[in-house]
């Protein structure tokens, strides 16, 4: 008979840590900002441009995609995702420092960031990612 187990749990590791939760978490978000910002992108096309604007919507669509899909992919405790999402923070860390005059952008940039790095890099989280 199969064992019947709420999502994150997996029978034999046990629960997914509290910091690779909080960093899953934000990159679930950070993904869905992106897929808005395709969605608006697009919305955005004019005739003039319609090559640029679709081009970015389409790469922006499946980057924010491929953060949601690695995010569930940690949240699965799946260690392929963490190079992708770890990549995407750093980043982000640069964009923060690019948008330094529009200071709430870059703070909420540079935080979350932060954030998902501290609970990738959390020893409980590359326990839990298969990391010795």
């Amino acid at each position: 008979m199969t064992e019947v187990t709420e999502p994150g749990v997996d029978p034999v590791r046990g629960q997914v840590p509290p910091p690779l939760t909080v960093a899953v978490s934000v990159v679930a978000v950070q993904g869905l900002g992106v897929l808005l910002f395709a969605v608006l992108q697009l919305a955005e096309v004019s005739s003039e441009r319609a090559a640029v604007g679709v081009s970015n919507a389409v790469f922006f669509g499946v980057y924010g995609a491929l953060l949601v899909a690695a995010a569930w992919a940690l949240w699965r405790r799946t260690a392929w995702a963490r190079g992708p999402v770890m990549l995407t923070q750093l980043i982000c860390l640069g964009l923060a420092w690019g948008v330094r005059d529009v200071v709430f952008v870059a703070v909420i940039m540079a935080v979350s960031a932060l954030v998902a790095l501290a609970g990738l890099l959390h020893p409980d989280s590359m326990a839990a990612l298969g990391d010795r």
